[in-house]
């Protein structure tokens, strides 16, 4: 393994001392342009780049910020995309820890609590309020997509995922659908509110609401719509609770010969980037990533600068995406 260049390699390069490459590399006062110069010259020249963590741990700051994600989520992988940008423009860098199957939420945040992160963003968490508060007690933490009581020291950025089934069932009513089944969430953050927001819509409309368990995940859309394909009636659309749920209920209908949006229509939820793909081309509801990215840096910022309030809540309105699988009845 080729050996990282150090300070003394660049001494070495530039032809002087190890302690005037450090105080050149600092920016401090005592080393003329010309020095200066050549000294990044040789830093260039052999592949020297200055340990920008260590000096942050030496002055006490990390300037991190510790992103929990999962990792099988499309849409929390495009919240982290959308967070790089806005915290590197505040000049923060990103920690991230993955939950995953084998890794759950709480070895996830100690990871980044280990890593020295000032600041926690928790996309999606699920873990109890009073394990939230604990953290909070320790760093400022923003939940991201998930609603909660009213949490001293969390701060909570989130869509209204009621509105947004609302307009899905509004969407679907105004292409003449009444027969509309809502894939639920279960106990995912959202899912609660996104149930209401299917059910106050219907009701809305004078038509029943139509529940069937499901889940976030492909394998639990695939499930749920095989279980719609051996009712005695199939309804005419279904809401799924996210976009992964929905490609999922696509996949075993198409398998099956049903026609999307021919015989039945389907709509997701998130505008993911798996809902963008041309060959899937999935109606949905859109959240709005870059504003939910750029409030969370904005409250996890404005807690490091001392500003103490109670945890805060901020909304952010969702938009329907119409694309290709829905239709008229």
């Amino acid at each position: 393994m080729t050996k990282r260049p150090t300070l003394a390699d660049v001494a070495a390069r530039a032809g002087v001392s190890v302690a005037l490459v450090s105080i050149a590399m600092r920016g401090a006062k005592g080393v003329s342009a010309a020095t200066s110069e050549q000294i990044f010259k040789a830093a260039q020249e052999i592949g020297y780049r200055p340990d920008a963590r260590a000096r942050l741990l030496r002055s006490r700051r990390s300037r991190l910020l510790g992103v929990q994600f999962g990792l099988s989520y499309p849409f929390h992988a495009d919240l982290v995309e959308a967070l790089y940008a806005v915290a590197e423009s505040a000049g923060y860098q990103l920690a991230l820890s993955a939950v995953a199957a084998s890794r759950g939420e709480q070895r996830a945040t100690e990871a980044l609590l280990d890593d020295r992160c000032e600041a926690l963003i928790l996309l999606g968490p699920q873990a109890p309020v009073a394990r939230l508060e604990k953290l909070a007690a320790q760093l400022p933490v923003i939940c991201v997509a998930r609603r909660l009581p009213s949490t001293p020291g969390v701060d909570v950025v989130r869509t209204a995922d009621d509105d947004g089934a609302r307009q899905a069932v509004d969407h679907l009513v105004s292409l003449g659908h009444r027969d509309i089944v809502h894939i639920d969430g279960g106990r995912a953050p959202g899912a609660a509110d996104r149930r209401r927001g299917y059910r106050s819509a219907m009701h809305r409309h004078g038509l029943p609401s139509s529940f069937v368990p499901g889940g976030l995940t492909e394998q639990d859309g695939a499930a749920a719509a095989r279980g719609l394909l051996a009712a005695p009636s199939r309804p005419t659309a279904v809401l799924a609770f996210n976009d992964q749920c929905a490609t999922g209920v696509l996949d075993v209908f198409l398998r099956s010969g049903i026609g999307v949006p021919g015989q039945i229509s389907v709509v997701g939820f998130d505008d993911s980037h798996l809902a963008r793909l041309a060959h899937i081309n999935l109606t949905t509801v859109g959240q709005d990533i870059p504003r939910l990215a750029d409030l969370a840096v904005v409250r996890a910022l404005a807690r490091l600068e001392g500003q103490q309030t109670p945890g805060t809540e901020t909304v952010v309105a969702p938009h329907l995406i119409v694309r290709g699988t829905t239709a008229a009845l």
